[in-house]
């Protein structure tokens, strides 16, 4: 499962899983706010993450474990 491998590399940094999962979004390109963080620890964990560089053996690491599913419910839209 994903969230074993996202456990495995916080314990090996010393991290917290979020911490790794935001790394793992801005090693991806993701530089986005975050939607819902409503304390401010949330915003200090995240400032943390910029500290934590992921390896692209990390990414593949945690990638690993993902099966893609289809798309449900997508309207095509009509141009």
């Amino acid at each position: 499962m994903i969230i074993e491998h996202v456990n495995d590399l916080a314990e090996k940094y010393g991290v917290s899983m979020s911490e790794v999962a935001l790394a793992w979004h801005y090693k991806k390109g993701v530089t986005a706010p975050i939607v819902g963080a409503t304390k401010v620890s949330h915003f200090d964990q995240a400032v943390k993450t910029v500290d934590l560089e992921l390896t692209d053996e990390n990414v593949k690491y945690l990638e690993e474990p993902y099966v893609p599913h289809a798309l449900v419910g997508l309207i095509p839209h009509a141009y």
